[in-house]
């Protein structure tokens, strides 16, 4: 296409991202600051077999578009739709699935090195974005591409950092410099020639002095001095919506035969006024209207987030020791408040959720109580510092792990479905989850109380509606909570956080059916309530555990260690997530995919019973 094309092509890949955006939701402001920039590495590169890795995935709408998608774009983050980030089982132009960050440096080396040990031509090209560079990940895959001299394309999309113009300017022109192969090749037979000096240490004297010089000179001068001491060639900043000199410069790269990296300026938002003047509103948005950029919200209830954040505030207010840390989510986690009224107690440690745990371990070991506010599925990347920094010191840490479950439209990568499964197995871990906002609010203060490590995990969106307790309620530590009960009960369900509702609800149903069920706010995931469980294991013909997480290692399979441990013979049926991973949807069809509504509960349930009284007992779970 011509740049005149180009262009106007631009124009049309943005009105069709932001009709479908305000329509379905979506990573509106990230992919509309893309879309020059990714159509001047199409206009440049063959990705039939050169490869492109976008990291964590929410600017890559554009490429989606033009990769066979355009037809099927409506049915983004839809269930049974295209996905809102790359995805390899959807498309063989997805080389490498994302959605969690600083991820695509590491993947495009191993496949820049696996197309060589194949012997296939391919270049291969990283796109990261500057908030994703903060995190270690990436650095460490920058400085073994350049230990490796291997020739990787990394584009470093910044849309927030502003740039001097005479340094741009400066910029520019070493960049045009260093494009020229005649600069490559003088800089190749100058070291040769030093290094043929006579008397070989004195020639790498020299070299290294000259080295030296450069390094020092550039360092002064040049913004892109930390990449260059990693190995790579630094190549910018240019304009990101320039499509004619990105084109350019891309056209030109393959003259340098070692790591490049070039550095591109864009705006979050471009060409949609509302998201440039608020691009963190417009990052992840859910339905808008486009004429006037205002967010559809319905009426309903404070959400977690919200009663989490007021309770932690409110401890705060109360003991100074309480510290708070998130993981460049301040707003996402609720603590933009908690940041303006004790700005000096936190901390956002941009995307290194490693680094946010022991950090808060090194406060704990130091008299402080933090709590780290991290969504559930982000957390699984801290893993290790969970273990071996905290719990095997058994420190006092607050961990609120928000969007735990079935997040929804952001599909797999973000569900936050195995929090239960990967801390249960951590000695010295306590693992709650609430009922409701309320007794989130309560847990909050609870887990404040405690010198060991703690972990509360609680749903994406509104509360139930209940009367919030605004001073702290008991909870007795460890101890499950008897939502309903009857004398002749034949089933009782243990259900964990956001399936006590759903599962009372399933309880209501059976009753009708004439089946009585006792409902159980388990609350506790670890310890559990284990003399509750025996309580109940005697009286009723069946256990049920509910819960929104996966079955392998979650609550269930507690219970079902503790009944096998007991040589309690009583049937238990688990009901949960199994063992797949869950497209994207909305809440209510994923749960109705999940077999976890309250009508698909009452089924399962009254299909074992009827297999227990009749004596045709399966393996069901």
């Amino acid at each position: 296409m011509s740049l005149t094309e180009l262009e106007e092509l631009a124009g049309e890949i943005r009105e069709l991202i932001l009709t479908t955006v305000a329509k379905n939701g979506g990573h509106l402001a990230p992919s509309l600051g893309t879309v020059e920039l990714t159509l001047a590495l199409y206009s440049v590169f063959d990705f039939s077999k050169d490869k492109l890795i976008w990291d964590v995935g929410h600017q890559a709408y554009t490429h989606k578009i033009l990769t066979g998608r355009r037809d099927t774009f409506h049915t983004l983050r839809t269930l049974g739709g295209i996905t809102g980030f790359p995805k390899r089982a959807e498309s063989p132009f997805d080389s490498f699935g994302v959605g969690h960050a600083s991820t695509s440096i590491s993947a495009a080396l191993g496949l820049l090195i696996a197309a060589e040990l194949e012997k296939k031509s391919s270049r291969v090209i990283a796109v990261i974005g500057d908030g994703a560079l903060t995190g270690g990940m990436a650095f460490e895959a920058l400085n073994h591409a350049g230990q490796l001299k291997k020739n990787l394309l990394v584009v470093l999309n910044d849309n927030e950092m502003s740039i001097d113009k005479n340094v741009g300017a400066l910029s520019e022109y070493l960049s045009k410099i260093r494009l020229k192969p005649q600069y490559h090749r003088a800089k190749k037979e100058f070291e040769g020639f030093v290094k043929n000096i006579p008397f070989r240490d004195v020639g790498e004297k020299i070299l290294l002095a000259a080295n030296s010089v450069r390094a020092g000179v550039t360092a002064a001068i040049f913004p892109g001095a930390i990449f260059e001491t990693l190995g790579f060639t630094y190549l910018g900043p240019i304009d990101g919506h320039d499509l004619k000199g990105m084109k350019a410069v891309f056209s030109q790269v393959g003259v340098i035969d070692s790591p490049v990296l070039i550095h591109v300026t864009t705006t979050k938002g471009k060409g949609y006024p509302p998201a440039e003047i608020s691009p963190e509103k417009f990052h992840g948005v859910g339905k808008f209207d486009k004429a006037t950029g205002q967010v559809f919200k319905k009426k309903s209830p404070p959400s977690y987030t919200e009663i989490f954040s007021q309770a932690v505030i409110d401890c705060a207010a109360r003991d100074k020791k309480i510290i708070a840390i998130t993981a460049a989510m301040p707003s996402g986690t609720g603590l933009k408040k908690f940041a303006e009224k004790f700005p000096q107690r936190f901390f956002d440690v941009g995307i290194a959720e490693e680094h946010a745990v022991t950090l808060a371990a090194g406060m704990a070991a130091g008299g402080l109580k933090p709590v780290v506010a991290i969504y559930s599925t982000f957390m699984q990347r801290a893993y290790d510092q969970i273990l071996h920094d905290v719990c095997l010191q058994n420190l006092p840490v607050v961990f609120c792990l928000d969007r735990a479950g079935l997040v929804g439209e952001d599909g797999a990568t973000h569900h936050g479905a195995f929090d239960l499964a990967y801390l249960r197995t951590i000695p010295n871990m306590n693992i709650l989850a609430p009922k409701d906002e309320n007794e989130l609010r309560q847990m909050i203060f609870a887990a404040f109380e405690k010198n060991f490590p703690v972990a509360i995990r609680y749903p994406r969106g509104a509360g139930l509606g209940v009367k919030v307790e605004t001073q702290p309620q008991e909870i007795s530590w460890g101890k499950a909570q008897v939502i309903c009960q009857n004398p002749s009960a034949e089933i009782a369900i243990f259900a964990v956080g956001s399936m006590v509702k759903i599962s009372s609800d399933a309880a209501k149903i059976l009753h009708e059916k004439n089946i009585s069920v006792d409902v159980i706010n388990a609350r506790f995931v670890k310890p559990f309530d284990t003399e509750l469980i025996k309580k109940f294991s005697r009286t009723v013909k069946l256990l049920v555990t509910c819960e929104e997480g996966t079955l392998s290692g979650g609550y269930g399979s507690a219970v079902a260690e503790f009944l096998t441990d007991e040589k309690i013979s009583t049937p238990l049926l688990r009901l949960g997530i199994k063992d797949k991973f869950i497209e994207q949807g909305t809440r209510p069809e994923l749960l109705d995919l999940c077999d976890l509504t309250a009508e698909k509960i009452s089924q399962r349930i009254l299909e074992r019973l009827n297999e227990i009284i009749f004596g045709f007992l399966t393996i069901s779970t």
